[in-house]
């Protein structure tokens, strides 16, 4: 008999593929730590604790469970930003014993791959809370590369985001004491509807808190009904209650994630490349 046991990563194994399987069978990383956050009632510490490196644990850890149920082949992750459940996922129940022992055995055979020898008896060690984030590649390259801009130089970015993305009169303000708005820009519906939308850009690499968003709503206040929040970093749960708190001006939060998809869609910064790969099984009804 097994005795139960369970670690910071193993546990969200069967929590993901969950989240995976209510939302259709794919999801943004952002979608599904959303499920994840939401149905299985963390903490507000718990979802706020930030690793020295400044990433946010949960993401971290949900984002090393992808890691290893891609390695299991429960997950598909061929297409990059986008996480789908395979059949074998569908079919999985992973119970906590059987999570961890799945990990366990899945860092075995990288050990063994690793060292070109045969699969050891012994379980090797398993990540620690200060692991490094496991993120797409490109992703982890783009958001390097924005904390390295100047602030300056984030903002003008940011600007060149929202014009792209249908905003007009677009404007860096850079006022000091302008209580951190960064600039605005204006928002067409249609030919009679248009409005305007203040917007504040911070290279951070931890969490937002709730306190920068009130701020950001008070210097908001009189001047406009809509503000955007963007940020390399994340958002603390009680920044995004805030965000969309009843009776107040609604506020947009661009984290380093949704970014990044931004920047895809847009094609800002990015270059699309096309790889093809053989499908031996189309050709197999070739071959009689």
């Amino acid at each position: 008999m097994l005795k139960k046991r369970s670690d910071r990563f193993s546990r969200f194994f069967q929590p993901v593929l969950d989240a995976l399987g209510e939302l259709g069978g794919s999801g943004t990383p952002s979608e599904v730590k959303k499920y994840v956050l939401n149905a299985y009632q963390l903490s507000a510490e718990e979802r706020d604790r930030v690793l020295p490196s400044g990433t946010n644990a949960v993401e971290n850890e949900i984002a090393w469970a992808r890691d290893y149920l891609r390695r299991a082949g429960f997950i598909d992750g061929s297409t990059s930003g986008v996480w789908t459940i395979t059949r074998e996922g569908r079919q999985a129940k992973l119970s906590t014993d059987s999570a961890y022992e799945l990990k366990s055995r899945l860092n075995r055979e990288r050990t063994a791959e690793r060292k070109g020898v045969n699969q050891p008896e012994t379980v090797t060690s398993i990540p620690s809370d200060e692991a490094d984030t496991v993120f797409d590649t490109l992703e982890e390259e783009v958001i390097s590369v924005l904390r390295e801009l100047s602030p300056s130089g984030f903002e003008r970015f940011c600007k060149r985001l929202l014009r792209e993305s249908g905003f007009v009169e677009v404007e860096v303000t850079g006022k000091s004491g302008d209580g951190g708005i960064d600039g605005v820009g204006v928002l067409r519906i249609n030919e009679l509807v248009s409005f305007r939308v203040l917007f504040q850009c911070k290279r951070y690499q931890g969490a937002v808190g709730s306190k920068e968003i009130r701020d950001f709503r008070g210097s908001m206040t009189g001047r406009t009904d809509k503000g955007i929040f963007i940020t390399t970093g994340s958002f603390t749960s009680a920044s995004e209650q805030e965000a969309n708190r009843d009776g107040a001006p609604p506020i947009e939060l661009v984290d380093a994630d949704r970014l990044v998809t931004l920047m895809k869609r847009l094609n800002i910064g990015l270059t699309e490349k096309t790889v093809h790969v053989l499908d031996r099984e189309f050709f197999e009804e070739f071959r009689q």
